[in-house]
This record gives C-alpha cells, sequence and structure tokens, in this order.
C-alpha cells in the first residue's frame, strides 16, 4: 500500500471528506508509525554506522534518526572489536569522576540531548577515549514517513508588497500540487520577510510556487518556492511489507479526532493491536531465527 492508497482508504473507512480531517490525515498516519516503530522492534529497520570516538572527548553523537541502540563497539588500530556495557549515566560519573581520566572505552549511557542541537542525542563513554577510536554503531531508527510530498525545503521568497504588517503564525500556503502546509509569515514595510516552515502537508512536489491569501486585507505578490519534498513516491517498509498495522493504527487516531462513537474507537484499537501482535511475530519471531537452528515450523497434529 503506498500512500495514496492509504489516504484514499482513510477517508473511504471514516465516511468524511471534511477539510480538516483531510488536511490531518498525514498526521494520523504520523502518530501511527512513531507508536508502531516504538512498539516493535524490527531488523529489517536497523542501521550500521561507523563514527570517530575522539580523543579527550566523552560524548558521543547519536545519528539525527536514532531509535534505540542495538549495540556499540570501539575498534582498535589492529581492527579488533570490543563492544561496550552499556550503563547509568550515574554509573558512569561515579566510575570515572575525573574525566581527564582516559582510556579504550567500556562502558557508554544515553546522555540527552545536545546544547548546539535539542533534536540530537549524544552517549556519554567511560572511560574518556585516551586516543581517537573508530565506533560502530548499530541501531534501530526511524524510517521515513509513508507521507508523500511533505515539503522539507522551501527556497527564496519573493516578499510581494503592501500587505499589513505584523507576524502571522500557522498560515495556510496555497498552490502547487499539494496541500495542508502551513507556514510562520514576518511581514515588515508591507512585504514578506520571512517564510518558516511549520508543516509540510503532502502531495507537494519540488518546483510548486507557493503564496498566500491570508496576510491582512490587502498587498499582492507573494511567492515562494518548494525546493525539496521528503518520500516522492509515497512508499515506506509498512506500506511495503505489513500495511493492516499502519492503516488501523491511523484509523484509531483518525476515530479519535472525529470523537467517534467509542465503540468504533475500540474497534479499531482491537484490529490495531492484533495486526501489531502479527507484526511482533515477524521482528521479533520470524525475523530472528531459521530452520537449522529452530527447525521446520509445524503443527501438531492428533492421532
Amino acid at each position: 500500500m503506498n500512500y495514496e492508497q492509504l489516504y484514499n482508504n482513510i477517508q473511504s473507512y471514516a465516511e468524511n471528506t471534511e477539510q480538516l480531517f483531510v488536511a490531518n490525515i498525514p498526521v494520523f498516519v504520523m502518530e501511527a508509525e512513531e507508536r508502531i516503530y516504538n512498539s516493535v522492534q524490527l531488523p529489517s529497520l536497523r542501521k550500521n554506522v561507523i563514527g570517530t570516538m575522539t580523543s579527550g572527548n566523552s560524548y558521543l553523537s547519536c545519528p539525527i534518526d536514532y531509535l534505540s541502540t542495538y549495540s556499540l563497539a570501539v575498534i582498535d588500530s589492529s581492527g579488533n572489536y570490543s563492544y561496550l556495557l552499556n550503563k547509568d549515566v550515574n554509573f558512569i560519573r561515579q566510575s570515572y569522576p575525573n574525566p581527564t581520566s582516559t582510556g579504550m572505552p567500556q562502558y557508554y549511557a544515553l546522555f540527552g540531548t545536545q546544547y548546539n542541537n535539542n533534536n540530537e542525542l549524544s552517549f556519554i563513554l567511560g572511560p574518556t577515549p585516551d586516543t581517537n577510536y573508530s565506533a560502530e554503531l548499530h541501531y534501530f531508527y526511524y524510517p521515513p514517513t509513508i507521507v508523500q510530498g511533505q515539503i522539507s525545503l522551501l527556497g527564496n521568497i519573493t516578499g510581494g508588497s503592501l500587505y499589513t504588517n505584523g507576524i502571522y503564525q500557522n498560515v495556510s500556503l496555497t498552490g502547487g500540487s499539494g496541500a495542508n502546509a502551513t507556514a510562520d509569515i514576518l511581514v515588515a514595510s508591507g512585504a514578506v520577510v520571512s517564510c518558516n516552515l511549520k508543516f509540510g502537508g503532502n502531495f507537494y512536489v519540488a518546483g510548486d510556487i507557493l503564496s498566500c491569501s491570508s496576510l491582512g486585507s490587502t498587498g499582492s505578490g507573494f511567492s515562494v518556492p518548494v525546493n525539496a519534498v521528503s518520500n516522492a513516491t509515497g512508499t515506506s517498509w509498512l506500506g511495503d511489507n505489513y500495511d493492516p498495522v499502519l492503516f488501523y493504527g491511523a484509523m484509531r487516531e483518525a476515530m479519535i479526532f472525529m470523537k467517534g462513537e467509542q465503540d468504533m474507537v475500540a474497534y479499531y484499537e482491537k484490529m490495531y493491536e492484533e495486526a501489531l501482535a502479527q507484526l511482533n511475530r515477524l521482528g521479533t519471531g520470524l525475523e530472528r531465527g531459521d530452520a537449522y537452528r529452530n527447525g521446520q515450523a509445524r503443527i501438531m497434529v492428533k492421532q
């Protein structure tokens, strides 16, 4: 199932094509995706990255799409791997109270966000590396959303003229091939001077030209191009491999949004949980074994 099919199915099953409901379909889908990825560990959704533990620096940045750790290893100059033990930050602080005490790291802990990037996590290492080491992180990650054509980057604005000065928050952008993108817009001296994307909408393509019709009662000429979108094909691992859990998860969110009858919310929650159990059977069962080790799957036959 691709995003367009999912998008249409949500409207059909909910029997709702009202504008506000349709505008929130990407939100329903992304909420369901995050719920799923935090519920099931899927070997298919793991990555390996090689980084560097820097001499004298007890911190190591996590990838931006990091969800959870599978393993972290330090690689010495001979290419030997030593896998670090996951500990609490307090353990590392107490075991290595002096950060200038160095050696090959043996432990790590998830430390928290970085000062220069609130969206990026980091590890703390113990002891502090005594030289530059290569590090291999094997981790579960957030895949790109199935939502098709979300704006990820806007281009240079054409400011227009005669607009009413002010700050306009969460304004709907119009035009282009997609819908439901919003932005915070600043107007000064009658022209738009900044346009900060708030929500990327769906179904846009790079090169679309967007504008806005709600910047006061006067003015014209403002436009901004779409420089880049995410997931132009509208496909994802869940959509390609096990879409029921994504569909029922999104429908649960849709029912809650519509303040649907409790029995309908409960129905879609039940269907979601059943689909999630099947996905969990795949992720923590079938993908972690084989016939050589576990034997062939078989059902008990009564004699």
